[in-house]
């Protein structure tokens, strides 16, 4: 082993022992850790719960629903109260769909993760749908006529210099005969 390969070993070494001896109990500084979370209810994994938060959008700017927001990146400070308002209007007796109503009318349709399926939300279903079709058959048009020009511009099979004389052609045999390969 090289001396340069010894003290990179003695040095990582190093650095594990003095890694280890602070306490495993405790975090340095909490406010780093992100913030704390609160016990875990049967409410917070009742796969009821999950639907309706599923299909309503975080209000943090994120994009997500709620429920992946809030198990997913824990410093948003907006889906676990979005989660206590589901739970509240849940604890009220209120069905999915009801509870889903009440965010259309405290947020408007921003709430949902998807608009619904009626009145002018429509165009947002067909109209990518149609936009890809009519650039498909323009992209096919265009491509065909690249071709049908390409064919026309290149010549069907080598033609014989006009004029030749069988002489002419004769010594052209013989020169390309002469060519290596």
């Amino acid at each position: 082993m090289s001396r340069r390969g010894f003290f990179a070993l003695a040095a990582a070494a190093a650095g594990a022992v003095i890694q280890d001896t602070g306490r495993a109990d405790r975090v340095y500084d909490a406010q780093r850790a992100g913030r704390s979370k609160e016990p875990i209810t049967a409410l917070d994994t009742d796969a009821g719960i999950q639907a309706i938060e599923k299909k309503l959008r975080c209000s943090c700017g994120c994009g997500l629903d709620i429920y992946t927001c809030r198990t997913t990146d824990f410093q948003c400070t907006y889906s676990p109260g979005l989660h206590k308002d589901v739970l509240r209007l849940a604890g009220q007796g209120k069905n999915a769909q009801q509870i889903i109503d009440e965010f259309v009318k405290q947020y408007g349709e921003a709430a949902l993760m998807a608009p619904p399926k009626h009145g002018f939300n429509l165009a947002g279903y067909f109209v990518p749908s149609i936009a890809i079709i009519v650039a498909g058959f323009f992209l096919v048009r265009t491509l065909r006529r690249w071709t049908r020009d390409g064919e026309a511009a290149a010549p069907a099979s080598p033609t014989l210099p006009p004029n030749a004389t069988p002489a002419e052609l004769e010594r052209l045999r013989r020169e390309l005969d002469r060519l290596p390969g």
